[in-house]
């Protein structure tokens, strides 16, 4: 197709050219010949061309597809969580390495429980955690959340549960510098009780034994806080049939606190009933102590010896003994005659005593008035008498004076007519 356009102003960059029907065309001045100026007529010639089309068309399609290639068909992977090590109060999960495929990341956290317990640092690199401090024989529930420029992936959920202080499978052991001998039987023991033995310090190493702190291991386990002990722990372990603490055996430890804390726990219960039986034999085996004889008042019998106090025995009328010094008396008992002598010496030396108790004085006065009965039926024929002399009660003063000298006389008098 051929156009002739009339130039109407040319400038530094652009021409304007006029069509026939008076259109202005702006066309770039570089593309027209040096010579024209403005009234001069140029024709063009207009085609389509069908190949450069094709061409154009088919690197669009190209570019196309590699958009959909690179960011439609690659995302990032979801990341999986598994469990590597549990312990008593301890756990360590791992998992796959993170594919972000074109997006960024933002970060990387764990849950717990459906609380968050923190993110996870250098997501890229660390493809394990290890989380302490938990309950013993607990569960426990853990899951990832990743969050990327491209969206949020949520990882599956692990339940675990920690051991219990009688599962030892959990013990992950890394042996340092020991003797052969040594060695062979701590692998025979890490058998037997069905724990793992590894070469290197990881991240699930739960000891690290050994009789010499010293190597690359051992600082590396000093750094990592993992307890370094020596081989008898792992003995001690298996004869306990359950975990049992480090504190005594680690390699600057006393081994007598070994013995301490194997035999503690077992005989707490015996030493207490033991000293519990102890103190009910001292307090069987301590001898009752005998209760002192009641004090003697001066006033009333005594309930302990049975002697007579002084106002227990009755006085006898004047006029009585008057008839006793006429006539011979009978003969009198032996065993009358030696309580009388004795009655006769104990009565001076008696002393004014502390009043007794209620109770007793109850149980004197009882005795009294059962002696003092006995004394009337003896004393029927002199009742008369008597009753002159009870009228004015014997003074206290006259109860303590010692025996007459005649009275004295009269009854050993009495014992030689017996004789």
């Amino acid at each position: 197709m051929l156009v002739s356009l009339t130039v109407g102003k040319v400038d530094a960059g652009v021409a304007v050219l006029l069509t026939q029907d008076k259109r202005l065309i702006e066309f770039p001045s570089i593309l027209l010949p040096s010579s024209i100026t403005s009234g001069s007529i140029v024709d063009i010639t207009v085609s389509q061309n069908h190949d450069a089309e094709r061409k154009s068309q088919a690197k669009f399609v190209s570019l196309q597809d590699q958009i959909l290639n690179t960011y439609g068909l690659n995302a990032p992977s979801t990341p999986v969580l598994r469990l590597r090590n549990a312990t008593q109060t301890s756990l360590v999960l791992e998992w796959d390495p993170i594919h972000l495929a074109t997006t960024s990341l933002r970060s990387l956290a764990l849950y717990r429980n459906g609380s968050k317990a923190g993110n996870i640092p250098r997501p890229l690199e660390m493809l394990s955690t290890k989380i302490s401090g938990l309950a013993v024989d607990t569960e426990f529930s853990f899951y990832l959340v990743l969050r990327t420029s491209g969206g949020t992936y949520t990882s599956n959920t692990l339940t675990v549960k920690t051991h219990d202080m009688s599962n030892l499978t959990g013990i992950t052991i890394t042996p340092g510098i020991l003797d052969p001998q040594l060695r062979a039987s701590l692998e025979a023991t890490v058998h037997r009780i069905g724990a793992r033995l590894v070469d290197t310090v990881r991240i699930d190493t739960t000891h690290f034994v050994c009789t010499e702190g010293r190597g690359r291991d051992w600082e590396k386990a000093y750094e990592m806080n993992i307890p370094v002990v020596r081989p008898e722990w792992l003995d001690g372990c298996e004869r306990a049939n359950k975990i049992i603490g480090v504190r005594g055996y680690y390699l600057d430890a006393d081994p007598k606190q070994r013995q301490v804390e194997s035999a503690s726990a077992p005989s707490l219960a015996p030493s207490r009933a033991d000293s519990s039986a102890t103190a009910v034999n001292q307090q069987t085996s301590v001898p009752s102590r005998p209760k002192d004889p009641a004090p003697h008042s001066p006033d009333q019998e005594s309930t302990v010896s049975g002697e007579p106090g002084p106002e227990v025995a009755p006085t006898p009328p004047q006029k009585e003994r008057q008839e006793q010094k006429d006539l011979p008396p009978p003969p009198p008992d032996a065993e009358d005659d030696e309580e009388s002598e004795e009655e006769d010496h104990a009565e001076p030396e008696a002393e004014p005593e502390p009043a007794r108790p209620t109770q007793p004085q109850v149980a004197t006065n009882d005795k009294h008035s059962t002696d003092s009965s006995d004394d009337e039926d003896d004393d029927d024929d002199g009742a008369d008498h008597e009753t002159e002399g009870e009228s004015s009660p014997p003074s206290r003063s006259t109860n303590h004076l010692p025996p007459k000298v005649e009275d004295a006389k009269e009854g050993s008098e009495m014992e030689d007519v017996a004789l």
